[in-house]
């Protein structure tokens, strides 16, 4: 007997009556690793001036941002993957092969969910991303720290050379000693932070790496099950193709996807 029917549609083809413009994925996958959106940019904070970084997180900012490009591509990949999904359906619609048209969007149904785990990854990235800048704003507020000190440091050389004597020494050796304190409390935090976020951010980038990677062999696998379902046969000119009598079957890998994707854990 048919598969019981679930409360949600098979299908990723427009909903012409509701003037939609193309289907959404239809599998429930929700992530363990990426599981809040992106905020958008704002205004208010753009610029077209560079914001001055100092020396010491000036290496990290710059990754920072090359990660914001990764993360964009990831989610332009997984917007082009659920576009691609809809056009495949809705050309098979068109070629009136009840057997294509049938199998196209049931391929396109697990097309669409590789978007959207492209798209769930890209929000994992930009989570890690997050952690990076716990480091990199640490190393921000060590610089001042620093300078102080260096600054003055090269005050007492350059009063030694020139004025040996004089009593500004003593009182500037002594900013120094506190500066000293200052800076080294400052470095053990920076050092603290800088081990446990760089841990934190790859172990969340790696873990969500196996997650997709997972989850979409498994989409892959469930994707090859829909088209041994499409009889490839040659057929002579004049020679009709048997109806397509595998619709109840495709439905029921498509519940299969499902179900595994919502039964996956990490090991």
């Amino acid at each position: 007997s048919p598969p019981s029917p679930r409360n949600r549609s098979l299908s990723i083809r427009s909903h012409r009556g509701t003037g939609g413009t193309g289907g959404t994925s239809t599998l429930g996958s929700g992530s363990t690793t990426g599981s809040s959106g992106r905020r958008g940019f704002s205004l208010a904070s753009l610029s077209l001036r560079n914001h001055h970084q100092p020396e010491l997180s000036r290496r990290l900012a710059r990754l920072i941002k090359s990660e914001n490009s990764l993360i964009g591509a990831h989610e332009a990949a997984g917007k082009e993957r659920v576009l691609i999904a809809t056009q495949l359906s809705e050309w098979g619609e068109q070629t009136g092969d009840d057997s294509i048209s049938d199998v196209s969007d049931k391929v396109g149904v697990i097309l669409s969910e590789l978007g959207e785990q492209e798209d769930n990854y890209a929000h994992a990235l930009d989570e890690s991303r997050g952690v990076l800048k716990a480091i990199r704003n640490t190393e921000k507020s060590v610089q001042p720290s620093r300078d102080g000190k260096a600054k003055i440091a090269d005050e007492i050389a350059r009063l030694k050379a020139k004025e040996p004597e004089t009593a500004k020494l003593v009182v500037l050796e002594q900013e120094l000693v506190r500066a000293e304190a200052e800076n080294l409390v400052a470095e053990a935090q920076l050092t603290n932070i800088t081990r446990q976020k760089l841990k934190e951010a790859y172990q969340a980038e790696f873990l969500a790496t196996i997650e997709r990677a997972e989850k979409q062999t498994i989409l892959a696998r469930h994707g090859l099950r829909l088209l041994q379902l499409l009889d490839d046969t040659p057929v002579v000119p004049g020679d009709a193709r048997a109806p397509f009598a595998d619709a109840a079957q495709a439905r029921q890998i498509l519940n299969d996807a499902e179900d595994d994707l919502r039964d996956w854990r990490l090991e």
